[in-house]
């Protein structure tokens, strides 16, 4: 941290900017003081001080109340989130005073979730009831991202070829296989495998537009020089199976995810026929040797290392 950055963090007082939110909340430095339990001599005094600490007008003061200046509008979001920080922080303390020995921060995407996490998660947990996993669903793009600003420990995505991650390093987690999901009265269900071409004549039921396997229909159907008729895109797996099965539109879904979703509706599957079909889920983190004690200890759980070869060391999502 450069010198005027810790001078900056010095002069910013937390209850400050406690009383500071409690007045743009309510509008009126008065009703803070109120709900603060604190005089509102005293809370003037501190926004004045608020203002000095950072060199510029936050509040316009009028007889009805405050108002925020553009500068305080941008305070207000960083102080709530520095707030909001702080109770995160309290929250997590507090259970290690109940016996809790770890946190691990796991981001992970939809087809990690519903295919493999549930039973590897359950077993960690088993062996190391101290330790605590917080599990947060996002799309790959998006997993990739929290792990390299390290909003998370740890991530588990499917990592595209062509995406290259400064910093992040990668294993082998699990693999998958795409399978066209249809009706059982469908055309194409009695198909011993599909290539994604002819998909296209249908309307597609999907996820959502920044999902792995949305990108890679879109990229597909580019290089077909088709249009991809995607008229309905939900949120998860068993939404789209139950759309599919309503008659909706065809979808692509991983082959053990959709042997999980068996009881959604009357449906088929047909083995996707392309080399993109097969995907690999790779467990992702900035240095898997930096981390934790407790997060080496999952990530041993998942994904075992491999003997070290000169080729490994280092490696990158690729």
């Amino acid at each position: 941290m450069k010198s005027s950055e810790r001078s900056f963090a010095r002069r910013i007082d937390l209850t400050s900017l406690q009383l500071f939110v409690a007045v743009c909340e309510l509008g009126s430095i008065g009703r803070a003081a109120e709900r603060e339990f604190i005089a509102a001599s005293a809370v003037s005094k501190r926004l004045s001080d608020l203002e000095a600490a950072v060199d510029t007008a936050l509040l316009y003061r009028h007889s009805r109340g405050v108002t925020l200046t553009p500068a305080g509008e941008s305070l207000l979001h960083h102080a709530r989130n520095v707030l909001f920080g702080l109770e995160r922080m309290q929250g997590e303390l507090s259970e290690y005073a109940d016996g809790v020995r770890g946190h691990v921060r796991m981001h992970a995407n939809i087809s990690a979730i519903v295919q493999f996490l549930p039973e590897d998660l359950g077993a960690f947990a088993q062996a190391h009831s101290q330790i605590k996993i917080d599990l947060q669903e996002h799309l790959s793009p998006d997993v990739l991202q929290a792990v390299h600003e390290g909003a998370a420990d740890l991530g588990i995505c499917n990592v595209p070829a062509t995406a290259a991650h400064e910093g992040l390093q990668s294993r082998p987690y699990r693999s998958d296989r795409l399978v066209l999901v249809v009706p059982q009265t469908h055309a194409l269900s009695t198909h011993a495998s599909i290539r994604f071409e002819e998909v296209l004549d249908w309307d597609i039921v999907g996820l959502h537009a920044g999902s792995s396997i949305s990108l890679a229909m879109r990229q597909a159907a580019a290089q077909a020089a088709r249009p991809l008729r995607q008229r309905i895109q939900v949120t998860s797996l068993d939404a789209m199976c139950r759309m599919i099965d309503n008659g909706l539109g065809v979808g692509l879904l991983p082959d053990r995810a959709f042997s999980l979703m068996r009881g959604v509706g009357q449906l088929a599957a047909v083995p996707l026929d392309e080399p993109w079909a097969r995907r690999a889920l790779r467990l992702v983190a900035r240095d898997f040797e930096a981390l934790p004690v407790t997060a080496r200890l999952l990530v041993e759980h998942l994904a075992p290392a491999p003997a070290a070869t000169p080729a490994e060391d280092g490696d990158t999502p690729t």
